[in-house]
């Protein structure tokens, strides 16, 4: 009966040490949805804006010029048997020449978005990083986990377990 009770608060002590920790490291530990927050930031959205409005004027001359292909390649089928071969291969080389530069002006124009959209938006991220980063110290978190589809972890102030493992592994 003795150890009957001895066993059953010794289970209670341990059921109330392994609650205290379990319960200390969910306060260590903070989540937040990165993805959503960025989306939410009026000056993500402004940037989205901005970002949208340049590749609708890529769009529009592209647009502009991929027509004009087309009518001169229309027009010139049309003419080809009333012109003579050095007429034909000049309007031939010609057309090449236009589809070469479209390819071109589409793959610069893809080049020239990713560049601005990571101009306007490194240092959005960067600051919404700090913001998170201040106020999982303010609160006192030692882990961020970034809760959007792939995320990772944001702040990682607790102790590092790498020399440990390392020593373990025999390395």
């Amino acid at each position: 009966m003795i150890k009957s009770t001895t066993y059953t608060l010794l289970l209670g002590f341990l059921f109330v040490l392994v609650s205290s920790f379990s319960a200390q490291a969910q306060h260590n530990i903070a989540h937040i949805n990165t993805q959503q927050l960025l989306s939410e930031m009026p000056e993500v959205i402004a940037v989205n804006k901005e970002l949208e409005n340049l590749e609708n004027q890529y769009s529009t001359e592209l647009d502009s010029s991929v027509k004009e292909y087309q009518t001169k390649a229309q027009n010139y089928a049309a003419e080809a048997e009333n012109q003579s071969d050095l007429i034909n291969q000049q309007r031939s080389r010609e057309l090449e020449s236009m589809q070469q530069n479209i390819a071109e002006f589409r793959q610069t124009a893809s080049l020239e978005l990713q560049k601005k959209q990571g101009e306007l938006m490194n240092p959005l991220i960067e600051k919404a990083r700090a913001a998170i980063e201040a106020v999982a110290l303010a609160q006192g978190f030692a882990y961020v986990l970034d809760s959007s589809p792939g995320g990772s972890v944001i702040v990682a102030k607790g102790k590092d377990l790498t020399a440990d493992v390392k020593r373990e592994l025999g390395f």
